[in-house]
């Protein structure tokens, strides 16, 4: 296990729900943080510098990096919207962190993908992360293009990345869909522990909770030290679900990337 305390990691997407759990967890272990987003963001402590950046400015990231000891890529669009724009934040901006991390020479990437990835797969179906992508719109084909940019980085520069493919981040499940998908707070930061840690030079695994029902392996997760402790069951009993629908639940409907496309 690689160790963390006393090192310095860069959190792009610093202002977000995963990313202020994660930084006051990193607080806590003694890791010194460059917290940058597009919004103003709030130290955790005094070792969190915070910096206001685009991570479409490559100069910008590079300059963040220096020194680093790893970058945590939270940063981009979350859900769907149109292509272009998910295509300039999340693929151009996730290609401008991994080559500001190769320009600066940091080790290693942990990038934030997403169950969107496979979100076409059957409800019935159990996923594991060396299964093709099947992505249930154009968020998810952003994702793919993202691991695929961490593969390369990791085969031809010799930087380290691990893909954290993140379930439904949420304070408690609220849907049957996400009694199966749930990634609790908690269990976010054990994956992105695991992620910053893991001595495998690359990996990609999903992150959700110990849910008693879900539809990803955890294999690969635990393969570097991952081990979710929450279960979606202690919101409440196991609701049906049809196991033909897909995984992404009304994120896999046409209407849903339709709606969001530009005119």
């Amino acid at each position: 296990m690689v160790e963390i305390a006393n090192s310095r990691w860069v959190v792009t997407g610093a202002a977000g729900t995963i990313g202020t759990e994660l930084r006051a967890a990193l607080h806590e272990r003694q890791v010194a943080l460059v917290s940058t987003d597009i919004v103003t963001t709030t130290p955790v402590g005094q070792d969190d510098r915070v910096v206001q950046a685009d991570v479409g400015d490559l100069d910008a990231m590079v300059a963040l990096c220096e020194g680093a000891d790893g970058v945590i890529h939270l940063g981009g669009i979350p859900d769907e919207a149109d292509f272009h724009e998910l295509a300039t934040v999340n693929i151009v901006g996730t290609y401008h962190v991994l080559e500001a991390a190769r320009r600066a020479g940091v080790p290693r990437v942990v990038y934030a993908s997403s169950n969107r990835l496979t979100g076409m797969y059957p409800a019935g179906t159990m996923v594991s992360p060396d299964m093709p992508a099947r992505p249930d719109g154009f968020n998810g084909v952003s994702k793919v293009a993202g691991e695929a940019l961490c593969q390369l980085y990791t085969d031809k520069f010799g930087i380290s990345t691990v893909s954290v493919r993140i379930g439904s981040y949420e304070q408690q499940p609220g849907s049957p869909r996400e009694q199966r998908t749930w990634l609790s707070p908690a269990d976010a930061v054990r994956a992105l522990l695991a992620a910053m840690t893991t001595t495998q030079a690359s990996a990609v695994f999903y992150a959700v909770s110990a849910n008693s029902e879900r539809w990803w392996d955890l294999d690969a997760g635990t393969a570097i030290g991952f081990v979710p402790e929450d279960d979606a069951a202690g919101w409440g009993a196991l609701e049906p679900i049809d196991a033909s629908m897909p995984q992404g639940g009304r994120y896999a409907s046409e209407e849903y990337s339709l709606d969001r496309m530009r005119e």
